[in-house]
């Protein structure tokens, strides 16, 4: 899989995705990712790539001539399977995205800042939008080390136990159950003898019954 992002500061993205297993699934080969600084597209002497809003109004928008030049050279390159653009309104990101997410193998993500992006660079370019939560952060950046994270995770090989990555919570529909390990007892806090009993059927109940029951204490709208 490829990635592309498109960010006006790079740095927010560069040292997350040099670290932990987005970092061991870049160097094994599982994934690329590509940083391009809008910056290096901006206009005149001091690359500038926003400007006032049409109609007045507080804040600045994002151009659309260096975001139309950078996404038509990356076109000129490859195809995109999605072109993907974090914003507060878009559909919020969920496990099913992810997942749908971890098929496709070219991916472009538009990071936005500002106010936002000029409505036509939406119009022309944009297939998919996604928003990671109903609050404004100061731009997309981290939006898109969140969506990366989720789809890296599920690619074969970055996680050595690949069971592990389709057991977590909202894969099944339901959260997760309890997690025990090493000491079976400390501070007077017992493991639940059924997780040390080995009867791995028994287990698979006891873990289906705490998660569906600690989903509908905690999330019953997953139940829905």
């Amino acid at each position: 899989m490829r990635i592309d992002i498109i960010s006006a500061v790079p740095p927010l993205l560069e040292s997350p995705l040099n670290e932990s297993l987005i970092k061991r699934a870049r160097d094994n080969g599982i994934v690329e990712i590509v940083i391009h600084n809008l910056r290096d597209y901006g206009l005149g002497k001091y690359h500038q790539i926003d400007d006032d809003p049409f109609g007045g109004g507080a804040g600045m928008v994002l151009r659309v001539e260096p975001i139309f030049e950078l996404i038509r050279k990356l076109q000129s390159e490859r195809t995109y399977d999605e072109i993907i653009f974090l914003t507060p309104d878009g559909k919020t990101f969920m496990q099913s995205d992810a997942n749908e997410l971890s098929l496709k193998n070219n991916l472009l993500m538009l990071c936005g800042r500002y106010k936002g992006i000029d409505e036509r660079i939406r119009q022309t370019f944009i297939t998919k939008e996604i928003s990671i939560g109903d609050y404004v952060l100061t731009g997309g950046e981290l939006p898109a080390l969140v969506v990366i994270d989720a789809i890296v995770r599920l690619l074969p090989g970055t996680i050595h136990d690949s069971e592990s990555a389709m057991l977590d919570s909202f894969q099944t529909g339901l959260l997760d159950s309890p997690l025990y390990t090493r000491p079976a007892e400390f501070e007077g806090m017992k493991v639940p003898e059924i997780l040390q009993s080995g009867d791995h059927e028994k287990i698979r109940i006891w873990r289906n019954e705490e998660a569906t029951k600690r989903t509908k204490e905690r999330r019953p709208d997953l139940l829905e």
